[in-house]
């Protein structure tokens, strides 16, 4: 609990720094689309917990809905501190506590990052040339990882580097090797997530500029290439600032830069929202799942 308190600090100082920005762009927009926005971005978040446990009942560690909820949603925000391993080191520790040994959580967390890393790629791949061939042409190098990241999820693939990162950390390594079907599984959930991530940009556009529908393949890209930009920019809690920049220019085409950073400030609020309302909502739907060890003593001592 105290690593997430840390996490809401500097969660809170990163919207502090933007807090104008971001009055200003909530009184540019319609209450609804701000309201639908954020469904759209609760629902993403949704679909992307399914994947995350997909992957990790494949590993061997199956987990009531509820549970992983918890678990994915109240360590996830650690990516709000500063370096990339505090939401990894809390939602072991989470996992662990009701059942879930941190080589497979560690290992399910990975494969659900390099999946959306993946997904985002392919996302990003098919509506860029249909938006901006200028801002095709200059993110190419993106665009090459896709084929390494498809052949680093095959499941063989997949199992082999893991336990070469575990032995290399000296810890045991993993049990099971991922099935294919779980990996299509977890592949189809996030590719959903992020159709409705792009929904949420959509919405938002609509406000904005005309265009109806015909929007919707220049919202679900420019925030697919931000979200990868900010990811892999790991020095910088969440991606703050860096994930705002790519928006902008990716929206160029269709948009001003300042109604395109009220668009890429409202969608951060969005976000920042929808991890604490999960997270919030994780906690209590498994407040009265006991801890599989608390359990396991309990059980002893009758």
């Amino acid at each position: 609990m105290g690593l997430a308190f840390v996490a809401l600090g500097f969660l809170s100082y990163g919207l502090s720094k933007n807090w104008n920005d971001s009055v200003a762009a909530l009184g540019r927009l319609s209450w609804w689309t701000v309201a639908g926005s954020l469904a759209a971005v609760l629902i993403g978040l949704g679909f992307m917990l399914l994947a995350w446990r997909a992957v990790l009942a494949g590993f061997g560690s199956p987990l009531p809905l509820r549970v992983a909820a918890k678990v994915l949603f109240m360590g996830q925000l650690g990516k709000y501190v500063p370096g990339s391993v505090w939401a990894f080191a809390a939602m072991m520790e989470l996992a662990r506590d009701h059942g879930s040994p941190p080589r497979r959580t560690f290992g399910a967390t990975v494969v659900g990052l390099v999946t959306s890393l993946g997904c985002a790629l392919a996302l990003a791949a098919i509506t860029l040339p249909l938006t901006s061939q200028e801002v095709a042409r200059q993110t190419w190098y993106l665009m090459a990882l896709i084929p390494l990241i498809v052949v680093g999820l095959h499941p063989r693939v997949l199992t082999f580097g893991l336990n070469l990162v575990l032995r290399i950390a000296r810890k045991e390594p993993l049990d099971h090797v991922l099935s294919g079907s779980a990996m299509l599984a977890a592949t189809a959930w996030t590719m959903i997530g992020w159709l409705f991530y792009g929904v949420h940009i959509w919405l938002l556009l609509g406000d904005m500029t005309p265009g109806g529908p015909s929007l919707f393949a220049v919202a679900a890209g420019a925030y697919a290439l931000a979200w990868v930009t900010g990811l892999l920019t790991v020095i910088v809690p969440a991606g703050i600032g860096v994930r705002e920049g790519a928006m902008v220019l990716v929206l160029a085409p269709v948009l001003d830069a300042p109604h395109a950073l009220v668009i890429a400030i409202v969608s951060r609020l969005a976000f920042t929202l929808a991890d604490v309302l999960w997270a919030g909502l994780g906690f209590l739907l498994a407040r009265n799942q006991a801890p599989q060890a608390s359990r396991a003593e309990a059980y002893v001592a009758q």
